[in-house]
């Protein structure tokens, strides 16, 4: 269709009904959309044109621009509900401020823990593993690591409210699959005799 023939002939088209295409949408669609339809119609026109009906090309290049309407109007609804959905989801989200501080201060003070305190708190609860399989990993009986664990959370309490922070920061509401029993038996060593 790059023939200069067609061109004029597209271009003759173009000058008799533009003003009827753009009435049409300005009734249909308003004058905010009313330019965006009359480009698209003529936009479907040029790849069609070879397929328009000459004699009614007035109908078909309405019929174009009635389609591109109602496509418009089924965008728009599709925004409306993704925006909709996105304003529910958002109204029903968290406040995340609150997280980040604490898991800040939880954090901070994580990195002040020895290496060992470090690695059984975050076995159970960054690991997710039980406390029988995380002392598999650290080479210890699972009442040894118990221990170890116990010990390593209240070192951790207490470093996050030497920083500030309250101590039900680190409570195991907070702290993902950490799971430990209700009672553990106290590990008795024996001292050396002398």
């Amino acid at each position: 269709m790059a023939d200069p023939e067609t061109a004029q002939e597209f271009t003759a088209l173009y000058a008799d009904t533009r003003g009827r295409v753009y009435a049409y949408a300005v009734a249909r669609a308003g004058r905010s959309l009313a330019d965006e339809v009359v480009a698209e119609t003529f936009l479907v026109a040029w790849r069609r044109f070879a397929q328009m009906p000459r004699a009614a090309a007035l109908p078909w290049l309405l019929g174009v621009a009635r389609n591109v309407i109602r496509e418009r109007y089924r965008d728009e609804e599709r925004q409306r509900a993704i925006a909709a959905e996105m304003l529910a989801w958002v109204a029903d989200a968290p406040d995340v401020a609150d997280g980040v501080a604490e898991r800040s201060a939880i954090l901070t003070a994580l990195a002040g823990l020895s290496e060992n305190d470090r690695e059984v708190l975050t076995l159970t609860a960054w690991d997710g593993l039980s406390p029988r399989a995380a002392a598999r990993v650290v080479n210890c009986s699972a009442p040894a690591f118990l221990v170890r664990l116990h010990r390593a959370r209240n070192r951790l309490t207490r470093a996050v409210a030497a920083a500030g922070e309250p101590a039900a920061a680190t409570s195991r509401s907070t702290k993902p699959n950490i799971t430990e029993p209700a009672v553990t038996k106290p590990v008795v060593t024996k001292e050396p005799s002398r």
